[in-house]
């Protein structure tokens, strides 16, 4: 075995376990998903503007994907077909590219983003508790029971649109909860939730930045299998025709 067919043989075998890794976090994603659509039903439908843009869509959207990708690469990966590895290739530079402005757009405009979802939020408070909207009310209890919040600035929101709190801004139960302010949860939901994910940033950090470490030695093993498989074929093709024509010559 050469040297070249050597390093070839590491690198598919390398890029196929990064790649199975990446299909079977795919499958646990898609799995996740599915176990939310048929327990939860559309539970975390919180957004008015994008209604479908519940926990159960994107868990199932985000590992039907992966899937799919990982998928590709560890079938390029095993038969050096390079359609499948330009295939591979592209639709993983694809998503490294829309994650890479999605994060430069997010810190540009961090605070433009922010005052959208906390007014895209109240406009769905209006939904609250009405007939086709269960996935949004049951997100809204949870989130006011879980993190013992009111409204999404404050219980204000809920009196601009509806004539009384739900019954989960009630930090004690019972009958004249509604009617009394002074037993309503006193804190923000938005902040209550934006802390939470500001403490749990370093996680989500790490996590993210390991997805874009696997993405770029993905890209890099694609491309170094099509270019190692290309260069050996000459070679290879070289070979067979200096053995048949020795071949020719014996014969005559």
């Amino acid at each position: 075995m050469s040297m070249t067919r050597g390093c070839l043989l590491c690198i598919k075998i390398t890029m196929f376990i990064f790649n199975l890794i990446f299909w079977l976090g795919g499958c646990g994603i898609l799995g996740v998903g599915v176990w939310l659509a048929v327990t939860q039903g559309k539970f975390a439908t919180l957004s008015v503007s994008f209604p479908s843009l519940s926990a159960a869509s994107l868990f199932m959207v985000t590992g039907s994907i992966i899937m799919v990708v990982g998928f590709i690469g560890c079938l390029g990966a095993v038969t050096e077909h390079r359609c499948l590895l330009l295939t591979f290739f592209v639709i993983l530079l694809i998503i490294f590219l829309l994650e890479m402005v999605s994060m430069t757009l997010f810190l540009t405009y961090t605070e433009q983003f922010h005052n959208y979802a906390q007014e895209d939020l109240k406009k769905g408070l209006q939904l609250y508790n009405t007939t086709g909207n269960l996935g949004l009310t049951n997100a809204w209890d949870i989130v006011q029971t879980e993190f013992r919040c009111c409204g999404v600035k404050n219980a204000s929101d809920w009196l601009e649109t509806k004539d009384s709190v739900p019954h989960t801004c009630c930090a004690e139960h019972s009958p004249a909860c509604k009617s009394n302010p002074s037993l309503w949860w006193q804190d923000a939901c938005y902040n209550k939730v934006r802390k939470w994910v500001e403490t749990n940033i370093q996680s989500v950090g790490i996590f993210g930045i390991c997805i874009l470490v696997v993405q770029v030695f993905g890209l890099i093993f694609s491309m170094l299998i099509t270019v190692i498989s290309v260069a050996e074929r000459p070679m290879v093709y070289s070979s067979h025709l200096i053995l048949s024509q020795s071949g020719m010559y014996r014969a005559q």
